[in-house]
């Protein structure tokens, strides 16, 4: 099995379409004129995808700041996304990606390996896009902590150039 690619900085942002449970159906389109932070994550409701969730949402009014907007993306559905949402009060837009076309498209699926045994799921990864559809810096394989403080400086170093 080839290696996941994944956009780097400097490269067009890949489109992506898709709904999510507040917005309706979206596109990488959608946000021209802003920044968009688009992280992958691999479960709605796992410790690690609720704490970095959590974080997002926590700073939001920063992110609002620096013209930059969230997108969560797993293979979750729609109504997954919206129980997600609303049980831990979350303010990031989740993107339901059923069919992995935003993932593979991302770079984001592929082999990881847990406790010996390997397998396909989603790489914890994020993307900052800036207001003209390129990407501006990439996170891949992330560890949650500390990384929402990361992206923001990023994002905001983004806005301020």
């Amino acid at each position: 099995m080839s290696k996941p690619i994944m956009p780097q900085a400097g490269d067009k942002a890949p489109n992506f379409s898709g709904l999510t449970d507040n917005a309706g159906e979206i596109s990488l389109a959608d946000f021209k004129g802003k920044n968009i932070v688009l992280y992958f994550y691999p479960r709605d409701m796992t410790p690690g995808c609720t704490t970095e969730a959590i974080e997002f949402t926590v700073k939001m009014a920063e992110f609002d700041k620096a013209n930059t907007v969230i997108i969560g993306v797993s293979k979750d559905s729609v109504e997954k996304h919206a129980r997600f949402r609303e049980k831990k009060e979350l303010n990031v837009m989740l993107l339901a990606d059923e069919e992995g076309k935003t993932l593979d498209a991302y770079g984001a699926w592929g082999q990881k390996m847990l406790y010996g045994k390997t397998f396909l799921g989603i790489i914890r990864s994020t993307f900052l896009i800036d207001a003209e559809g390129n990407i501006a810096h990439t996170w891949p394989k992330v560890r949650v902590k500390g990384h929402v403080d990361n992206v923001l400086a990023a994002a905001q170093e983004l806005c301020a150039s």
